[in-house]
């Protein structure tokens, strides 16, 4: 290991270590939710997908403006801030605590901040080639703006909203029981079959 990977290693386990002590009251929650999302039990999918459906179908009935959707959303947001750490330990039993969700726990703060840096490294490589590459970077942000903005136009933007949201909320289980590697290793296959068939085809 490289001086500069010792680095890097030592401040993700810095930045692991204080997200642990922010998220620390929402330990037992975060856990469950992590069962959940991972698909523990077979049941699981579809008690995902049936909350989603619920709550998008509470908002199309509803039909809430843009204002009152975000001022609804941000105070069950200052709600759960202040009442799921005061309630969450007499739920779940913080006595409870092992030491095998002590270190899931660790992960998946581990996790969240290689995530956010993943993020951050899209946002400064986007960045390097708006100033190395300007025309590449105007003609690949526009034409991505655009093919967005179509999709937009074409389906319902709650409906949209709900596909991404349930997507984003089966990922973690779809990874977890490789069903996203499969597929991927599929089309990779079927793109290397056709790609053999035009080199043939052009010999």
């Amino acid at each position: 290991m490289t001086e500069g990977d010792n680095k890097s290693a030592n401040v993700l386990a810095q930045e692991t270590a204080q997200l642990e002590e922010q998220l620390q009251g929402w330990g037992e929650v975060i856990l469950a939710g992590d069962r959940i999302l991972r698909w523990e039990k077979p049941w699981f999918p579809g008690t995902v997908i049936g909350a989603t459906t619920l709550v998008f179908l509470m908002v199309y009935y509803l039909d809430p403006s843009v204002l009152t959707g975000l001022s609804c959303s941000v105070m069950l947001l200052c709600l759960a801030d202040y009442l799921v750490p005061t309630l969450a330990p007499r739920v779940f039993g913080s006595n409870k605590w092992t030491t095998e969700q002590q270190q899931r726990f660790h992960e998946i703060c581990g996790n969240l901040v290689k995530t956010q840096r993943r993020i951050v490294g899209w946002w400064k490589r986007l960045c390097t080639l708006k100033e190395e590459k300007p025309k590449m970077y105007f003609a690949s942000v526009i034409s991505s703006l655009l093919a967005v903005a179509w999709i937009g136009q074409q389906v319902h933007n709650l409906f949209l909203t709900y596909l991404i949201v349930s997507f984003l909320l089966m990922l973690p289980g779809l990874n977890q029981h490789g069903i996203i590697t499969k597929y991927v290793s599929m089309a990779k296959r079927e793109i290397n079959k056709l790609l053999k068939q035009k080199e043939k085809k052009n010999e």
